[in-house]
């Protein structure tokens, strides 16, 4: 490698013709062992080419180490500065070596000029002090037992990290004083008295010290604890260990008495408690004396005595009920029995359940252990057993040995092999047992042998996953699709699937159900591709004997299943009936959203309400805001429209050509929103001279009446209270009149009190201040011709302009009635109007507002033609009015 890097550098210097070269390299640094990450190793720097071409991102650095080492990383110290520091990925040490390190640094410019030296650094030695073993270092607790013979007690264990071959010894020091232990040079500590835990200390706090044959040293402490224990056990003092005794003694029978004493107790043998340990139903014992009485039935010929009649019994003898002394003892009862009965077995029909994958030589019954000839002296207690016979037995059930009553398994009980499934994995075995000496009595032994399925093959799905797709406008129980699960063991059971995991959202905590026989998953509700594109299921299916699970994705394919929605989605405008043809009806604009569909997917039209087809939408498609303009002129006068309230129901379909439908089957959805539109027709001026001239606008209009409107209650309680009022306040009056009517004198007052033409000023006048009060103002509109702003009552249809008050201030500052006209054009905001007024009849100064529809009249009768036109005033009204004026 050093070789290709050498070449690769001289055939860069030579192609390039430049003197890219490294400074202060090759060369030889030391480092000391341990150093910290960082730690600098050389310093070195690089002569740039004549040229000056920078050296490239990432260079200089280290291509190859010998031995091969992560030690070691350069460092950038300035432009052409570097040095080798050391990285702390690896230890250095001086003991376990490697201790020298060749370094290949490499270098290249960006014109490809490189250079190659060799570092070699050198890991010099630190002496280091010894170091204690293990946990020795931070501190030890020793514990001796009280009574302890003085001795060894623990061996202190250090090491010289610059020792690496463990020639050169260790000095082991004990620096506290102490009579009871000492410390060899080697590290061994010994106790040099015993300890009495009553009598002596129980604790001894120890300093051990570890030094080198430089003197450098280490410190350690001990604690050497003395444990408490109870040293004196029991002894048993009755020498007996046989007893022989025959069998069918009574029960309650004394067969041995134990005896045991205390040394801690002073021979005060109350204190100490006998049990025996070991199972048996044969005897118990006197926990206060020791005395052993029979406790069963002792019956030779029968049970477990039979085979061995002797039991052994452990006695347990404590000198406290817990945590004190003991002592035991093996005591042996052998029972005598007398041989008189014949050969017979506990039973003669077994039932055996062998698993299908038992091995060839299992060993499936024993009757040597449930057979047995009470006679105990042979040849009379000797019998033997028949092979095994019966249908398919021959080729898988034997004895082995022969004769013997160990039946084994030689064939095969495979569940699922058909030979055996047509013997129904079940058989019917006969032995028989018999005396080898005469009269051979024997007896039969069925067995029936049941073969075990075993759970040999997983539960597993015919598919690693699943993918299923489903419309978002699928109604709830459609079908998604079909998993399923097979299990070749047999025999077969049924499968059960479930949804353990997935398939919920807030609002549904169960979107999919599968049938648990079939695993058919059906929709339990319908999906949202815009709200969860894809499900993600885990699907479980379960067995009698295995789990299995599987992932299924569910992809809800986009449908244009919802709606446009546009805001506003109900309005009321007013517009002036002459309004011109193509004009934004009071700015007006929808703007539509569609989950499922792009902006330039709307169509809008216009269904029922649009009489005479005034309104119309543009654009009318392919954009997500509209505008409500007028289509067809209005013709209220002339007859042809009717109405002047329309309630236009807007379709907003979502079906344009470009939308950017996939297929010509799309569905198509629409939105409505509701519109209601009033025409206001062009109010009446009329003119009139009172003292104090005032303008008083009358406004007829028919109430738009919403249901859901929160101000129709309220208006309609507030209105019966105020009329209630009012029906009081006039009763109290006509009771007032009548009183002074009746208190009169006859014949007085017949002469009026005003004249004829003041009665009907004063009438006049009745009728305007009226006007004025009764309206209450509860809405605010833009006249669509002048852009004047007015207020109306949404129940009776009165309005007034706005700054009417300012208005009454300049009719005040008026002094002809020429001005006085055209403060009431200026205030009629729809524009010029005619004034019918005639000069010297005192109406001059007053004009009046009302509809011009048809049936209107001025003041000569005849609809819609003014009798005089006065053109100083006809002068004065021409300029167009300022709103607010």
């Amino acid at each position: 490698m050093q070789e290709a890097a050498l070449l690769l550098f001289l055939l860069g210097a030579l192609s390039a013709g430049e003197a890219l070269h490294l400074i202060r390299l090759p060369a030889t640094s030391n480092v000391a062992e341990n150093s910290l990450p960082g730690t600098s190793v050389h310093k070195f720097s690089v002569n740039l080419s004549a040229s000056l071409s920078p050296v490239m991102p990432g260079f200089p650095l280290i291509i190859n180490t010998s031995p091969l080492t992560e030690a070691f990383n350069v460092n950038g110290l300035s432009g052409t500065e570097f040095e080798v520091v050391t990285t702390g990925k690896e230890p250095l040490d001086f003991e376990t070596g490697p201790n020298t390190f060749d370094l290949q640094i490499y270098v290249k410019d960006d014109v490809g000029v490189t250079d190659l030296q060799i570092l070699t650094v050198q890991v010099t030695d630190v002496n280091e002090p010894p170091q204690f073993l293990g946990n020795l270092a931070k501190g030890l607790d020793l514990y001796i037992v009280e009574g302890a013979n003085p001795g060894f007690s623990y061996q202190v264990e250090a090491f010289d990290p610059e020792d690496t071959s463990h020639n050169i010894p260790l000095s082991y020091f004990l620096i506290s004083p102490s009579k009871s232990f000492g410390m060899s040079a080697n590290g061994t500590l010994f106790s040099t008295t015993g300890f009495d835990f009553e009598a002596g200390h129980n604790s001894y706090l120890l300093t051990v010290e570890v030094r080198d044959s430089q003197g450098l040293r280490a410190s350690t402490w001990l604690r050497v604890n003395i444990v408490n224990i109870n040293d004196e056990i029991p002894r048993f003092t009755s020498p007996t260990r046989m007893y022989v005794i025959p069998e069918e003694l009574g029960l309650g029978t004394i067969v041995a008495n134990i005896t045991a004493e205390d040394p801690d107790n002073e021979g005060l043998a109350g204190f100490l408690l006998y049990s025996i340990t070991t199972v048996n139903s044969y005897f118990m014992i006197n926990q206060l004396t020791g005395s052993i009485q029979v406790a069963h039935r002792l019956d030779r010929d029968a049970g477990e005595l039979r085979q061995n009649p002797a039991i052994s019994l452990e006695v347990l003898v404590k000198d406290r009920p817990s945590g004190g002394q003991e002592n035991r003892m093996q005591i042996t009862f052998l029972v005598q029995d007398i041989n008189d009965n014949p050969a017979t077995c506990s039973k003669f029909t077994f039932s055996i359940m062998v698993p299908e994958r038992a091995a060839r030589g299992t060993l499936l019954l024993d009757l040597d252990t449930v057979c047995f000839d009470d006679d105990s002296e042979a040849p009379n207690s000797r019998f033997n057993f028949t092979e095994p016979s019966g249908v398919g037995s021959r080729r898988r059930f034997s004895q082995d040995p022969a004769g013997s009553g160990k039946m084994v398994l030689i064939g095969d009980l495979d569940y699922e092999n058909p030979s055996n499934l047509a013997a129904g994995n079940m058989y019917s075995v006969t032995i028989q047992v018999q005396d080898v000496a005469p009269p051979y009595y024997k007896n039969n032994i069925y067995i029936y042998v049941l073969t075990s399925p075993e759970n040999e093959f997983p539960l597993v799905f015919d598919q690693p996953s699943y993918v299923f797709d489903v419309s978002e406008i699928s109604p709830a129980r459609a079908r998604i699709g079909q998993v399923q699960a097979t299990d070749k063991d047999f025999p077969q059971s049924s499968t059960v699937y479930s949804i353990s995991t997935g398939g919920a959202s807030p609002q549904y905590p169960s979107i999919f159900w599968i049938n648990p026989k079939t695993g058919e998953l059906q929709l339990m509700t319908k999906v949202d591709y815009e709200t969860t594109p894809i499900y993600i299921l885990s699907i479980q299916a379960t067995n009698h004997e295995d789990t299995s699970s599987v992932t299924v994705t569910v992809n809800v394919l986009e449908e244009n299943d919802e709606k446009p929605i546009c805001i506003p989605n109900s309005y009321f405008l007013a517009i002036p009936a002459d309004l011109k043809v193509g004009t934004n009806i009071q700015n007006f604009k929808l703007m539509c959203t569609d989950r499922d569909s792009s902006p330039r997917s709307f169509r809008y039209s216009i269904g029922p309400g649009n009489v005479n087809g005034h309104f119309t939408f543009s654009p009318s498609a392919g954009s997500n805001i509209t505008r409500l303009l007028l289509a067809t002129g209005l013709d209220h006068p002339g007859g042809l429209d009717k109405t002047r309230d329309y309630k236009l129901l807007v379709y907003i379909t979502d079906d344009n050509l470009l939308s950017g439908r996939k297929t010509a089957e799309a569905l198509v959805e629409t939105g409505t929103v509701t519109l209601s539109i009033s025409v206001i027709p062009h109010p009446t001026t009329i003119v009139t001279t009172n003292p104090l001239p005032r303008i008083t606008y009358q406004i007829r209009r028919t109430n738009v009446y919403s249901p859901s409107a929160w101000y129709v209650p309220f208006v309609i309680t507030l209105g019966s209270t105020l009329l209630l009022v009012l029906l009081v306040a006039l009763v109290i009056q006509l009771a007032k009149a009548i009183h002074r009517h009746c208190s009169c004198k006859p014949g007085k007052h017949k002469k009026p009190l005003m004249k004829k033409g003041e009665m009907k000023s004063t009438k006049r006048e009745v009728v305007v201040q009226t006007i004025q009060m009764s309206p209450v103002f509860d809405g605010e509109a833009t006249d669509p011709v002048t852009g004047a702003k007015y207020e109306f009552n949404s129940r009776t249809g009165a309005r007034k302009w706005k700054g009417s008050l300012m208005q009454t201030s300049n009719w005040k500052e008026s002094s002809h009635p020429g001005a006085a006209a055209s403060s009431a054009v200026s205030a009629g905001g729809t524009g010029p109007r005619r004034s019918t007024h005639k000069e010297g009849d005192g109406l001059s100064g007053q004009a009046q507002a009302a509809d011009e529809g048809p049936g209107s009249r001025n003041n000569h009768g005849k609809p819609g033609t003014p009798k005089n036109r006065d053109p100083a005033l006809q002068s004065r009204a021409s300029p167009k009015p300022r709103p607010g004026k």
